[in-house]
């Protein structure tokens, strides 16, 4: 895996946020069994950049906490074989490598739900991306189902990890 992480905002932290990041989305891949080298490119934005990135590509008008830019179609979550029947759409000619897509992450928001639900920063940090990663693979939370699950693999990324809600 190939991880291209980018501050566009100071990011005050405790922790090396690239590596904790790599650590995340490499357990989940491991998980999903994503069948390929990939890369995935992680920045870090300021509320106001995330507010004007949420309005544009998903129509509201509003900061969020994170957001997931998948580059991949799936059938069905976490299943890749779709993935050779479109190559060139999905692989970076020069390297070979599978282009999964793009997380954005607003700073202000980790720290803000860091404080709310009574952890770390770095456990808040850890769930958005491991949250995201699991967008890129397909999944979402649009029904009661779909969040149960997105919710049980997050967990088990982040205890896999050690990173828990009293780090």
């Amino acid at each position: 895996m190939a991880l291209f992480y980018e501050e566009e905002a100071a990011f005050d932290v405790e922790f090396d946020a690239k590596e904790v990041a790599e650590a995340v989305i490499n357990q989940v891949a491991d998980m999903e069994d994503v069948p390929y080298e990939f890369d995935i490119y992680v920045t870090m934005v300021d509320k106001e950049t995330i507010h004007e990135i949420n309005k544009e590509h998903r129509g509201i008008d509003r900061p969020t906490d994170v957001l997931s830019f998948p580059n991949l179609d799936f059938e069905a979550p976490g299943d890749f074989s779709l993935i050779e029947e479109n190559e060139a759409n999905y692989f970076d000619p020069e390297t070979g490598m599978l282009l999964m897509g793009d997380i954005v992450i607003s700073v202000e928001k980790v720290a803000e739900q860091a404080l709310e639900y009574g952890h770390s920063k770095k456990r808040e940090f850890a769930f958005l991306v491991a949250h995201s990663m699991l967008h890129l693979c397909g999944y979402d939370h649009m029904e009661a189902l779909e969040a149960e699950v997105m919710e049980a693999k997050q967990n088990e990324a982040l205890n896999a990890l050690g990173i828990t809600r009293e780090d």
